[in-house]
């Protein structure tokens, strides 16, 4: 099983958690908030073989990015993944549009041409995120946790970006609508662990068997294919 979105820095108990994930040879992208966060657990995940560690400036901690730039600056080159990272113009969230712009147009700037893999929060700003990214040339990227407008969808879509998809999306008329609008090749799993109460992959991998009527076993190899394709361009 692939989770390519999750936060095990924030479980209950991250050493039990990341330990079952490699014994049970998942393969984890623990996201994080902060440049601060990342520097906590590397140094302690990097003792693994199925689990990795992403360098994350989170929109909605915008109003701490400030003390932050340099972090993000000094890790970059330590890790492959990238997130969480992107904007937010909910409610909750858009507030700081500004700050977040400026934060999301530096990590752009920090990763440009280096082939990383981006992890993007995208709530309420999927075209500008979209956008964002296209003027930056980035060329890896998965939309975690989609909820925009199909018509959006579609653009990224014809970007070559991925989407990666939870249990939570499966359980939702929006989510079902969205994911039956992805192609197959551009479909990858997460968990968002622990936003996401008693999220399952394997419910994912039975939903898509069925939208899909194929076997599970094949959901997971198309899935894994996928994997492997984004992760085949990295450069380190």
């Amino acid at each position: 099983m692939i989770d390519v979105h999750c936060h095990f820095d924030m479980v209950q108990n991250p050493e039990k958690y990341i330990a079952n994930n490699e014994q049970q040879k998942i393969i984890t992208i623990g996201m994080t908030n902060l440049p601060s966060h990342f520097s906590m657990g590397f140094s302690h995940v990097r003792q693994y073989k199925y689990i990795r560690l992403a360098l994350g400036l989170h929109p909605l901690l915008a109003k701490e990015h400030s003390n932050e730039y340099l972090r993000f600056k000094e890790y970059v080159n330590n890790t492959s993944y990238i997130g969480e990272v992107g904007l937010d113009f909910s409610r909750e969230g858009i507030s700081t549009k500004d700050i977040q712009i400026k934060s999301f147009e530096y990590v752009l700037n920090c990763i440009k041409g280096q082939n990383k893999i981006v992890s993007l929060h995208s709530r309420r700003a999927e075209k500008e995120t979209l956008q964002m990214l296209l003027d930056n040339k980035i060329e890896n990227a998965i939309f975690h946790w989609y909820s925009g407008l199909i018509s959006v969808l579609e653009s990224i879509v014809k970007s070559g970006y991925y989407f990666s998809i939870n249990s939570a999306m499966t359980q939702s008329e929006n989510g079902k609508k969205i994911i039956s609008k992805i192609p197959k090749d551009l479909i990858l799993t997460e968990t968002d662990s622990p936003y996401i109460e008693n999220s399952n992959i394997k419910i994912v991998h039975t939903y898509l068997s069925n939208i899909w009527n194929v076997s599970e076993i094949e959901v997971e190899k198309k899935i894994a294919s996928n994997f492997r394709k984004i992760i085949s361009t990295q450069i380190k």
